[in-house]
């Protein structure tokens, strides 16, 4: 690099927001700009010499390596990747790493990476505000439909790479049409932000609660069996005709607002063909049903068996 690009680097370097780096192919850094100290707190000479796994939280390493291999990819020149760094107080930032091969002039050998790394925690707050608000219900505050389909579908690999077992509660707020009829929309909202609270105090914190749709509630319950699964629907159960939410239109819960559950468990098991875990929905469902025809502001269950084609894969 001529005299003068390297006195403009520096001038550049030095005065930017951003933190700018050299690394050798290798990775290791050779010159680190004094803005490292404002974002991170390390100095420049304690960066220089080390490489990315110094700085960057070990579960962001594979990011740094797919950045790379983008950068050395034929015909490209820069990459990108957006991971954590460790500060000197032991702290984590978000940031956003963009790095640029640079090439000699006469035979286009790589020489060096450029790097500029920029301070994205605001912004991944921001995000990350935006998703948690994208996967709740807003009336709620429950996690919402699409936040429990990925939910269920997660619960179930991890339950056929444990060949374990997963439970899952669907209520319904018994004669919840007569209810907003005779007491209006506004008070039929409120009852149902009093019955997911309710629900959610009464759950493990291991259990995910969801509203599933209008006034039905999900709750997915991780490692148990049906007969723990009929123990959380009767506690549940029992917090929700605890409001004493008056509602004249249920006889079935003397005049008060209760729900009737269907509970159904999945065993991970070698053979069988049923679809999973889309049959521990229809069975919750089911079973949900169930317990409305045999009386409402009851307990109802389903036991799937062996559903899993195949070895589960890990």
């Amino acid at each position: 690099m001529p005299t003068n690009d390297l006195t403009d680097f520096q001038f550049l370097a030095e005065h930017s927001v951003d933190i700018i780096c050299r690394a050798g192919l290798d990775q290791v850094i050779r010159y680190v700009s004094p803005s490292s100290f404002q974002l991170l707190g390390w100095k420049p000479e304690e960066m220089v010499g080390k490489g990315p796994a110094a700085f960057i939280l070990p579960e962001d390493l594979p990011a740094v390596a797919a950045a790379t291999a983008q950068i050395l990819a034929p015909g490209a020149l820069s990459g990108s990747a957006t991971v954590r760094m460790r500060k000197k107080d032991g702290t984590a930032v978000w940031v956003e790493m963009n790095a640029r091969l640079v090439r000699t002039t006469s035979t286009g050998e790589p020489t060096e990476y450029v790097l500029v790394i920029r301070d994205i925690s605001e912004r991944k707050k921001l995000e990350d505000k935006l998703s948690a608000l994208a996967l709740t219900d807003d009336l709620t505050g429950l996690a919402n439909r699409r936040a429990f389909d990925q939910a269920l579908k997660r619960e179930w690999m991890r339950t056929l790479r444990e060949g374990s077992e997963v439970s899952l509660l669907l209520l319904d707020i018994d004669r919840f049409k007569e209810f907003n009829d005779r007491y209006g929309h506004q008070v039929g909202d409120d009852c149902l932000r009093a019955v997911a609270a309710a629900v959610s105090g009464a759950v493990r914190a291991s259990d995910s609660v969801a509203r599933y749709g209008g006034e039905e509630i999900a709750i997915i319950l991780p490692s148990t069996f049906i007969a723990g699964a009929v123990e959380v629907a009767e506690k549940v159960r029992c917090a929700i005709a605890a409001l004493h939410i008056s509602h004249e239109g249920n006889p079935e819960g003397g005049d008060g607002v209760t729900v009737s559950i269907g509970a159904a468990t999945a065993l991970a098991r070698v053979g069988g063909t049923m679809r999973m875990p889309e049959s521990l929905l229809l069975a919750a469902d089911h079973a949900m049903y169930k317990a409305k025809r045999e009386g409402r502001n009851r307990v109802a269950t389903s036991l799937l068996i062996a559903y899993v084609p195949g070895k589960p894969a890990v």
